[in-house]
């Protein structure tokens, strides 16, 4: 239903169509690359965190080529989008007629088509690996595995941070921040983690999630939320006050825009849902070892890290006040459910939990019992 009321908004209004096309796409798209970027971290760290939820991450990194599909539609909107692909825009505008040589269509798409394929390529062997050590036990996958993760982790970062600047900031062509590609990675983090919490806090009812599922489990997962609240609050200050010590004509109309107009009331919301509330509950261990307690927790944060995504975008199609359209609702809603059945499709594919990964019998045990299990274990992958 709702994809039959996008595409008549396609009809009914290009422009708005476009404009809540690219912010739905965002968001949901944050989701999977949330998934790949904590995928990568937790081979990296290790620890039973990443074991509980490393499943559910395989199956949100594995719905990259939805998104690079669904990327398409995109490239014959630019103009709707982008001021630096309306031709009358760039020619009355000196600085656009500069920036020409990397913001136009052609090279838009081209590096589109690179981030796309080189995240469908770690998440495809990250997955891959991880499904044939189910099946061989063969410890040189884990190696593998252990081998890519930081080496994908430094080309996740550079990638990402271009394709924040392609897709969001230059939607606002003179403005810019070194921080933006920073936000939009942190936003990932913890919009995927809020996700990951509610998932595990549904399935801890379920055999055998529900045997790894702990309290000591939902502990980790709080604290990972915390320390990316606080991340999330430290990188959106820092990108505020640099721009707003510095005062530059260039640069202040981006805040000016979603501070002090009608949307102004979009930033009390966000620092008090997205941070001080979320904040003092998670010092609390109570909260943060109880699975519902966390999991209506993390369902702010996620809908917070939505109304973001919404003031992060749509400000800079109608900067003089806050508007709302039903295709901004249908948009999100029909995402959702592409992604979310994507998602669902390729998590009821493979067992819930991996089966022959070494951090598997220390997630069986009890804090106190695996403490010095997990120590020999790590030791004892590095040196096969």
């Amino acid at each position: 239903m709702f994809l039959l009321l996008a595409v008549i908004g396609a009809f009914t209004n290009t422009a708005q169509f476009f404009e809540s096309y690219l912010f739905a796409y965002l968001f949901w798209f944050n989701l999977a690359m949330g998934s790949l970027g904590l995928l990568i971290l937790q081979h990296m760290t290790g620890g039973r965190w990443g074991y509980v939820i490393s499943r559910s991450l395989e199956a949100g990194a594995s719905t990259l080529p939805l998104f690079a599909v669904l990327f398409i539609p995109l490239l014959f909107g630019l103009e709707s989008i982008y001021p630096w692909a309306r031709p009358d825009e760039v020619a009355a505008n000196e600085i656009l007629q500069h920036k020409e040589a990397y913001l136009n269509a052609t090279f838009f798409a081209v590096r589109a088509a690179f981030y796309f394929a080189l995240w469908i390529a770690l998440a495809y062997f990250l997955t891959r690996w991880s499904r044939e050590l189910d099946r061989t036990n063969d410890p040189r996958l884990v190696r593998r595995m252990r081998v890519l993760a930081p080496i994908g982790a430094v080309l996740f970062v550079l990638s990402m941070t271009f394709a924040a600047v392609d897709w969001g900031m230059s939607l606002e062509p003179e403005w810019f921040s070194s921080i933006y590609g920073v936000l939009f990675m942190v936003s990932q983090a913890l919009s995927t983690m809020a996700f990951n919490v509610i998932v595990l806090w549904q399935l801890r009812r379920f055999h055998p999630v529900s045997d790894v599922a702990t309290h000591d489990r939902f502990h980790d997962l709080g604290k990972l939320m915390l320390a990316f609240t606080a991340l999330w609050m430290y990188v959106t200050y820092s990108q505020y006050i640099i721009i707003w010590s510095g005062n530059l004509a260039e640069e202040a109309p981006y805040y000016v825009s979603r501070g002090y107009s009608s949307w102004g009331f979009i930033p009390p919301l966000l620092i008090t849902g997205q941070f001080v509330l979320p904040l003092l509950l998670l010092f609390s261990r109570p909260i943060k070892r109880n699975a519902a307690y966390l999991g209506i927790l993390a369902g702010l944060v996620f809908v917070m890290q939505l109304l973001q995504m919404f003031w992060l975008i749509l400000p800079a199609f109608y900067p003089d006040g806050f508007t709302i359209s039903w295709i901004n609702i249908a948009l999100i809603l029909a995402f959702g459910g592409l992604w979310l059945g994507g998602y669902l499709y390729m998590y009821n594919r493979y067992p819930p939990l991996p089966l022959n990964d070494p951090r598997r019998a220390l997630a069986f045990l009890g804090d106190a019992h695996a403490a010095h299990s997990e120590v020999a274990t790590h030791t004892a992958a590095h040196t096969d």
